[in-house]
């Protein structure tokens, strides 16, 4: 009797030491880390920053054709990064279009400017690893300004209170397909909409050595 006594004091001694240690793993688990999901967590401040996925385009849709960008980067700066099942939050302090095209015929692409930054970005590790780009407010939207030269030169800009799209942890990527803008001044050349995809990724910490690429827990 004794002895089983002895071995059920031994056991729950064992669950008690254990139970706290398991505890404080989750604990110091954030919803961004670097390295590997649950590694080191991004600090705030940090600066992260991505370029398109290697042989991918950010592509603009609008009733007049599909404008295409074979180099865009975004920048963002880490607000907070809470303990996982948190929602982390940035501010995108630059993002930039390059080597546009658009496929109309005789049509050249000026450029493509970002206006208004820094815009607030949320990062959750709710299902999905969703992730919400937003304005400032519903009167001071993100905005989109495309500049199209055929027979004349052509400038429209396009406004969203906010899009939507998601952390992959393969290959490090932020995902946004089909993102809707509606035309917010231009033209009467000007399409009514348009819609934004693009996949950026790696997505890396370069405050830490060595630029390690950022996951969600």
């Amino acid at each position: 009797m004794r002895r089983y006594i002895y071995a059920a004091i031994v056991m729950a001694t064992a669950l008690i030491a254990i139970v706290p240690a398991t505890s404080a793993s989750a604990a110091s688990a954030h919803v961004l880390t670097t390295g590997k999901v649950g590694g080191p967590a991004v600090k705030p401040h940090a600066v992260l920053k991505a370029g398109l996925v290697k042989g991918s385009a950010a592509v603009f849709v609008t009733s007049l054709g599909k404008l295409t960008c074979a180099n865009s980067s975004v920048t963002a700066k880490v607000v907070s990064n809470p303990a996982a099942h948190g929602t982390a939050r940035e501010s995108l302090t630059a993002q930039t279009f390059g080597k546009c095209t658009i496929n109309v015929s005789g049509a050249t692409v000026g450029k493509m400017t970002i206006s208004d930054l820094p815009y607030a970005i949320t990062m959750s590790d709710a299902k999905g690893d969703p992730v919400k780009v937003s304005g400032h407010s519903k009167s001071a939207p993100m905005l989109v300004t495309l500049t199209v030269t055929d027979v004349i030169t052509v400038s429209c800009s396009y406004k969203a209170t906010a899009i939507s799209g998601r952390e992959v942890n393969k290959g490090n990527e932020t995902v946004f397909v089909k993102q809707s803008f509606k035309l917010s001044s231009g033209s009467s050349f000007c399409p009514t909409s348009a819609t934004f995809s693009a996949a950026y990724g790696p997505l890396k910490d370069t405050s830490v050595k060595g630029s390690p690429a950022v996951f969600v827990s």
